[in-house]
């Protein structure tokens, strides 16, 4: 268990710790929620197709920029949903409206990867295909 007064202690050793705490958070997430190994899936596919279809420096760095936003809003929203069913077991439309919203936020960046994606991948595969 972290004190408090750990987390204000600065110094490498606690920027060496914040990776080890950074990894366990990844596990968690990878452990207890089946959205991130939809989204895993979905990288992996992405990566095969990126090297598949031969895209540009310019398109990967597009693709990982949006793979990363995805995954850290997902982290993000099931941040809020831990700390909101922390505070509360009960149906309470305050919860109810914070989960919601972090999971629009989730659904709104899957969609901008989605458009980018589309933007990269298709004229690519109809060229490759037709």
């Amino acid at each position: 268990m972290v004190s408090r007064d750990d987390l204000k202690k600065k110094g490498l050793k606690r920027f060496i710790a914040s990776f080890k705490y950074s990894i366990q958070g990844l596990k968690v997430a990878y452990r207890d929620e089946q959205s991130m190994w939809i989204h895993l899936v979905i990288t992996i596919l992405a990566v095969i197709a990126g090297f598949w279809l031969n895209i540009s420096a310019y398109e990967w760095l597009i693709v990982v920029i949006l793979i990363v936003l995805v995954l850290g809003a997902e982290l993000i929203n099931t941040a809020i949903e831990a700390v909101v069913d922390l505070v509360t077991e009960e149906y309470h439309e305050l919860a109810k409206y914070a989960k919601d919203l972090a999971s629009a936020s989730v659904f709104i960046y899957s969609m901008l990867s989605l458009i980018g994606g589309a933007i990269i991948f298709v004229p690519k595969l109809i060229d490759k295909f037709f």
